[in-house]
């Protein structure tokens, strides 16, 4: 692991909270002026990135914490948990805006004083697209789970606060409070599928959802690249916060002495582990031509 990268995923989960608290200041004050459902909407939104940002910011302390003798595989996983939490909130979220839109659609109520919502969805749009864009260079440095699903509310976010801004200067135009609820209701649309993506990619890591293809075929290539290596099986892969873990067993000639095998395993070894520098990797010799149960995925 690089040395700033604990540094930098905790300058994130700072960050992502400091703006959260900024725009639900904003937000409110915005609602209770104009009385938008769309703004609401908003408002409901970065609530719940704040709530979202604070689960990031402890399971980014609890992943970082270094492997002890209880939890040998480290505290990665926290990750992936703080992610199922964020979308559950993300669809909880979604659909009690649903709830709120029908009853404004049952009930329509003309936006009010809508430059001050324009104006708050502007300072929104601004403060949020800054933010996304530090999370993403933070997620390219680092792979973090639960700061990717963070940015993905924020992502949301920065969506939403757009077409809110939009929906409320065009609800005030043309004087039609319609407008305001429709776009609140795509809004909550957006939100249940964002929270599908984020749940689904937490929900692999917490089962042990094997690499990418991409991944193992590359793991594959590079042990059989190796000049005295006949074969390899039984690949098995799995991703914990910003540690991956590879499992391999590679096939020699049953002739060759046990010094050697040990050095062809340490060659192998060396050069998967320099393709994949945050990998913990554990490679098993056996010798070829030697008939075993087997597990050939690859």
């Amino acid at each position: 692991m690089a040395p700033d990268v604990p540094r930098l995923m905790r300058i994130a989960t700072v960050a992502s909270m400091t703006v959260a608290v900024v725009l639900i200041g904003a937000k409110t004050a915005a609602w209770l002026l104009t009385e938008s459902v769309s703004m609401l909407s908003s408002l409901v939104d970065s609530s719940l990135d704040f709530i979202a940002s604070l689960v990031t910011f402890l399971a980014v302390r609890q992943a970082l914490t270094p492997a002890d003798a209880d939890h040998r595989f480290g505290h990665g996983k926290a990750e992936a948990l703080a992610g199922l939490a964020q979308a559950g909130f993300i669809a909880a979220s979604g659909g009690g805006l649903l709830l709120t839109v029908g009853d404004r659609l049952l009930h329509p109520h003309q936006v009010q004083r809508e430059a001050i919502g324009v104006a708050v969805s502007v300072l929104a749009i601004v403060l949020t697209l800054g933010l996304v864009m530090f999370q993403n260079y933070v997620v390219r440095r680092t792979g973090s789970i639960a700061i990717g699903a963070d940015s993905v509310h924020y992502k949301t976010d920065l969506v939403s606060n757009i077409a809110v801004g939009v929906a409320i200067f065009l609800s005030g135009y043309f004087h039609q409070p319609l407008i305001d609820a429709g776009m609140a209701a795509l809004v909550a649309l957006y939100l249940l599928h964002g929270a599908w993506g984020v749940g689904r990619g937490s929900l692999d890591v917490l089962m042990d959802r094997e690499l990418p293809d991409a991944d193992r075929r590359r793991i594959i290539d590079i042990a059989r690249r190796h000049p005295e290596v006949q074969d390899t099986h039984d690949l098995r892969t799995r991703s914990s916060g910003l540690t991956r873990f590879i499992q391999l067993h590679v096939e020699l000639d049953p002739a060759l002495s046990l010094t050697r095998a040990h050095e062809i395993g340490d060659q192998v070894e060396a050069d998967i582990q320099a393709a994949f520098p945050d990998a913990e990797l554990i490679l098993h010799v056996d010798p070829y031509g030697v008939e075993e149960r087997r597990v050939r995925f690859v």
